[in-house]
């Protein structure tokens, strides 16, 4: 069921919307499934997760039904406890303080009734009351500073999940990250890593306290009759049972909740990613509702956690007021018979409503549990997935020689695991050291595969690539990618300055070696028009650069790191007549000292190649020099008259 749906059943169960006219549910269906569509589409990319297991419950499983799909490995609750493990030392100091704190008060009801004694018998209550007023500020000095030890060691615990989720999801493999959303993702690790804290202030330590609070009271309460004792835990033992039952379902609307939450995350991230185009195809009402719908969605799953939590809570309070009635009506009578001191009554009362709190506290750490056990569920989901083996510091570029690299396919294949046909079918081709080749084809046809393959964001699926004459497989993955430089087509360009970005690649670099990369991109005269020269801010996403700057940014930023195979993947494709004969002057160039296998559309760019390598629905149709090609080739022929734009000779 789509998130609008289940939403409109919400608001149709709840009786909002009758009396609407056909007219007005009419306009708004279109409206509604436009939203529906984009909130199915951000919520269902939440998928990847380990086993082929996803985020979101199958359509159709009822409330009641047990979570599927979880796979095997460690439970929730292990997981959780995994995380608190390093900081158990100062997490018992915190317990034993707040326990302190706690235990002072179970005190004061027995100090009570010694007062009450002393008033009857015309003594004076000064040193019960005395007593009374130091175990008060006792136990809220001891309790205020558990708290904030608890706190504290939940910040830190939130801290340490962030610090690694945020490293995790840096080093997930790129299929991984492809079947995610982003706006999942930052909900993983914003929100979901917060329910950490709780957890651990009112989930562990608070429930754990709370068991001894409990036994604590419940002997205070025997010391001071059993009869009234018992009367008590016929009560609570009775109403607790029915309590329990609901647990399982505040668990599941909990992790229901959080996933609602990634999913409305992920509906807005789909607009923000493409905000410009949202507002030139005048889809601002449609969007607006798409994430609204989301928004509805995640109330809606909210709510039914109040629901169950309150119901929990209520529950629990009521069956210490049932107890109150038993209680005074037994104790009453037992005070009427003589059998019982009017001053015992009263502590045992006393007692009885003291059982309050550690009776909320188990259950408000139960609930924190559950909330706690769901972030860790979708937190070790992200962490379960498949990733790359981090990179020591400097191991990048350690004693890498500066000499070209050679590359080589051999019958590769290659698929992506979805639906669509595979993108490599037995490519072959060679790309000799120190050459220019270029890589040309209609679209579709797996060029810019073969640039993830050699990056390894993919590994191929059969077949050899070797790079320098080595299995690609059996370099080291951090030697191999700072070996290569890659332009992407999108060139992006991240927030920060504009010294940030070319960089961002070799944060090492010289300001000689800067400035000789911005000359030789003619970004020349962007540089000195901004207001800051190098150290003025681009905006999010270069969103203050053209689509050529951004380009010519892209091609900088590999220069500077002097890569032994540069990888250009339509780098032209924004720039003008002018920049382009420039950028055609520094590959050929380039091409002097390096190893270049460049895709493009203009011929101008490939026409001057040692060797291009023509690719068709993911084989390599035939190679040769653009002469060559133009001669002996009809699909290059037609490029060439086409999308490459030049005049067949």
């Amino acid at each position: 069921m789509s998130a609008v749906a289940g939403t409109k059943e919400a608001h149709e169960g709840e009786g909002e919307g009758e009396g609407r006219g056909t007219e007005e549910r009419s306009a708004g269906e279109s409206v509604e499934q436009a939203a529906g569509q984009a909130v199915e589409q951000a919520a269902g990319q939440v998928t990847g997760l380990p086993g082929g297991q996803s985020a979101r419950k199958p359509t159709g499983q009822a409330a009641g039904e047990p979570e599927g799909g979880t796979g095997a490995g460690p439970s929730p609750l292990r997981l959780l406890l995994s995380r608190v493990r390093p900081h158990r030392g100062v997490l018992v100091r915190a317990g034993l303080l707040s326990l302190a704190g706690s235990g002072a008060g179970l005190a004061m009801p027995l100090m009570a009734k010694h007062a009450v004694d002393a008033f009857a018998a015309d003594r004076s209550p000064a040193g019960p009351l005395v007593a009374l007023t130091a175990l008060v500020l006792a136990g809220a000095c001891l309790s205020a500073y558990g708290r904030y030890l608890m706190s504290r060691t939940g910040e830190g615990v939130v801290l340490r999940a962030r610090d690694q989720l945020v490293g995790r999801i840096m080093r997930l493999k790129v299929p991984a990250v492809d079947r995610l959303t982003p706006g999942d993702l930052q909900s993983r690790v914003t929100s979901d890593t917060t329910l950490l804290r709780t957890v651990l202030s009112s989930g562990l330590v608070e429930s754990f306290n709370s068991v001894l609070m409990l036994l604590g009271t419940i002997g205070f309460m025997a010391y001071m009759d059993l009869t009234l004792l018992g009367v008590t835990l016929v009560v609570i033992v009775g109403i607790g049972a029915v309590t329990s039952l609901l647990m399982p379902r505040i668990q599941r609307a909990q992790l229901r909740a959080q996933e609602s939450v990634g999913a409305m995350g992920a509906a807005l991230d789909r607009v923000l990613q493409a905000f410009r185009t949202v507002k030139a195809s005048g889809a601002e009402e449609r969007e607006t509702a798409a994430v609204a719908a989301a928004a509805r969605h995640a109330h809606d799953r909210g709510v039914s956690v109040a629901r169950w939590s309150s119901v929990s809570d209520v529950t629990m309070a009521m069956s210490i007021q049932l107890a109150f009635l038993a209680v005074l009506g037994v104790g009453g009578a037992r005070v009427a018979s003589g059998s019982l001191e009017i001053s015992s009554l009263i502590a045992f009362l006393l007692y009885l409503f003291y059982l309050m709190g550690p009776i909320g506290g188990l259950v408000e750490g139960w609930t924190g549990l559950q909330s706690g056990l769901a972030a860790v569920r979708r937190i070790d989901e992200v962490e379960s997935l498949p990733g790359e083996p981090a990179v020591e510091p400097g191991a990048v570029r350690q004693e890498i020689p500066a000499t070209p690299l050679g590359v080589t396919f051999r019958d590769v294949t290659f698929g992506y695991g979805d639906e669509r046909a595979p993108a490599h079918k037995g490519v072959t081709f060679d790309v000799p050291t120190g050459d220019l080749v270029a890589l040309v084809g209609p679209s579709g046809a797996g060029k810019s595969t073969v640039f993830s393959l050699l990056e390894r964001f993919y590994d191929h699926d059969s077949g050899i690539i070797t790079v320098d004459g080595r299995d690609i497989r059996d370099w080291p993955l951090a030697e191999l990618r700072g070996s290569l430089a890659y332009v992407e087509q999108d060139a992006p360009v991240l927030a920060g300055t504009l010294r940030e970005n070319l960089v961002f690649a070799a944060p090492d670099a010289e300001e000689k070696a800067l400035t000789e990369a911005v000359s030789r991109t003619r970004l020349d005269t962007l540089v000195a028009r901004l207001p800051e020269g190098l150290d003025t801010a681009v905006g999010h996403r270069g969103v203050t650069l053209s689509g050529g700057e951004r380009q010519r940014i892209a091609i900088a930023r590999a220069l500077l790191r002097r890569p032994r195979l540069l990888l250009l993947d339509e780098v032209t494709s924004q720039l003008d007549a002018v920049n382009e004969q420039a950028l055609r002057d520094v590959i050929l160039e380039l091409a002097e000292q390096t190893t270049v296998l460049v895709i493009a559309h203009r011929l101008s760019t490939v026409r001057h190649a040692d060797r291009i390598v023509v690719l068709e629905d993911g084989r390599v149709r035939t190679a040769g020099t653009h002469e060559e090609l133009i001669a002996g080739d009809d699909l290059y022929r037609e490029l060439a008259t086409t999308q490459l734009a030049a005049e067949v000779r």
